[in-house]
């Protein structure tokens, strides 16, 4: 007897349906399974004969054969466990085909018939939902995860019992509602506060900036001067998540299988820190193996991506990031895949100004030679720096400004609110085409960032004398745009490009 079964498999971030054909029929025993299956789908066949047993089914005899359509994509994981062993016993009619075309399965078995959760059921329950499939029957430790997608049932199942029953129509398994109004709301919780910062106002100035805008940023200084704890509170600066935002993010963590247990959305903005010993594969994603993985580029999507000791990084791992820094996404070609990760997210870099890091602090001697700073900032890369917007020096701190044990500057909370005031505009302008400032084209600088004839001066001159580049131009008339925005003026003045100029330390040639 022949059976189809509809289940998903995860290609990038996105789920591929897949049917698993089952054909039974008299002969010798045999089980073969054919369909471009990859080793973990292939030892599938092993966990589903003992799940079968151990549930108190009967494994098929005679010839089966296995087909997983469509048979050019390679198939992956152990999600299809499940689908694989309700196919066997549908064609064996051991049970009937009640539900079976109106729902997709996907879920990995243990020996003893458990259901064990899966990575990718988000993108799986999207896919599914694509199909016009009334549900998806998934293990129930990821219910929480596929509930958020609306329009679908998900239905959680413990273990392959009940998923056999349920697909049989003999057992009823109430479909998973998440509540999303609830998981949305205690998207700020645990974030840092700013004012743990002590002093460095011009510095929190900048980071507000950055915020409301979406711009990348440059912090240099010398060691301890708090460069880290301000790049950990940008987090709780930036501007809710929306759902779409969430969910997106989620596909990512789902397909990374990078989920905790408690919090199946992604709510609040990811912040990931790598550290400089980071490979080129581990920052932009991919693999040696079948599966491409996203890297940190794309799990901070929507976030922020937070690399300290910039120089330290090998000068790979960091050119790979100037694609995803211009288009939002990193393509990635393998001789197995190839698959598209978004990865539109803020860069947040710091360094010292030289290898002892003493270089710009008043208070202590620097011990480098020129050719030694020479060497370490030539480990940064012109291209690089020009796709940061703002470069921020961060200066040793006072005794006086260390030791006061008063709040430093406006709350989190506080700046967060003008930050999401200065977005809002900047949404009602763009009207969806863009996200922020720091995202718009050159059709849009020249439409929406036209400086006044003051302010036009003292650009051309600022250009003529420091040689920015037409890239660091434009970056300049962005951030002046985000200055405008957040004083709400329409229109950008001298005032605004001569502090946006000020955030291009390293083309002034300060270091």
């Amino acid at each position: 007897m022949l059976a189809r079964i509809q289940t998903c498999t995860v290609l990038g971030i996105d789920g591929i349906p897949v049917a698993v054909e089952v054909d039974n029929h008299p002969g010798v025993n045999k089980m073969t399974m054919v369909g471009l299956a990859d080793q973990a789908v292939k030892e599938s066949q092993e966990r589903v004969n003992s799940a079968i047993k151990n549930s108190g089914y009967r494994f098929p005899r005679g010839i089966l054969v296995v087909n997983l359509a469509p048979a050019h994509i390679r198939k992956e994981g152990s999600a299809l466990d499940l689908p694989i062993a309700i196919g066997l016993l549908a064609a064996s009619e051991q049970i009937n085909f009640e539900r079976l075309t109106a729902y997709s399965l996907a879920g990995e078995l243990a020996l003893n018939g458990e259901l064990r959760p899966i990575a990718g059921a988000l993108s799986m329950t999207i896919a599914a939902k694509k199909q016009g499939l009334r549900g998806i029957v998934l293990p129930t430790m990821n219910a929480m995860e596929a509930g958020v997608v609306p329009g679908i049932d998900v239905i959680p199942a413990n273990n392959l019992q009940d998923a056999a029953a349920f697909i049989s129509g003999e057992l009823d398994l109430h479909p998973h509602r998440t509540d999303i109004d609830k998981l949305m709301s205690s998207r700020q919780n645990g974030h840092l506060d700013l004012t743990d910062v002590k002093g460095q106002e011009h510095v929190k100035r900048a980071l507000t900036v950055a915020a409301a805008g979406g711009h990348n940023l440059l912090l240099i200084g010398p060691p301890g001067t708090g460069k880290s704890m301000l790049a950990s509170r940008l987090p709780g600066i930036l501007p809710d998540m929306s759902f779409d935002e969430a969910l997106e993010t989620t596909r990512i963590y789902s397909v990374a299988d990078a989920l905790n247990e408690t919090e199946r959305l992604v709510t609040s903005r990811p912040f990931r820190s790598p550290h400089h010993s980071a490979t080129t594969v581990a920052i932009s994603g991919g693999g040696q193996g079948q599966r491409p993985m996203p890297g940190e580029v794309s799990m901070a999507h929507n976030g922020v991506l937070f690399l300290d000791e910039l120089p330290e990084f090998t000068r790979g791992a960091l050119e790979v990031m100037r694609q995803p820094l211009e288009e939002g996404l990193v393509h990635i070609r393998r001789a197995m895949y190839a698959v598209t990760f978004p990865s539109r997210f803020m860069l947040v870099v710091a360094m010292n100004p030289c290898p002892c890091g003493c270089r710009t602090d008043p208070k202590k001697t620097c011990r480098c030679s020129q050719g030694e700073i020479q060497r370490y900032m030539a480990r940064l890369s012109g291209p690089l720096l020009d796709r940061i917007d703002m470069h921020v020096e961060v200066p040793a701190l006072s005794y006086d400004e260390i030791s006061d044990r008063r709040p430093s500057g406006d709350t989190s909370e506080t700046v967060r609110a003008h930050v999401q005031k200065t977005r809002n505009r900047q949404q009602a302008r763009y009207n969806g085409t863009f996200h922020c400032n720091a995202h718009i084209d050159s059709s849009a600088i020249r439409k929406h960032c036209a400086p006044d004839a003051e302010a036009e001066k003292l650009l051309k001159h600022a250009i003529d004398k420091l040689g920015f580049s037409a890239r660091a131009h434009d970056k300049v008339l962005r951030v002046a745009r985000t200055l405008a925005d957040m004083e709400a003026l329409e229109q950008i003045n001298e005032a605004h490009i001569a502090e946006a100029i000020q955030y291009r330390s390293l083309d002034r040639e300060l270091f």
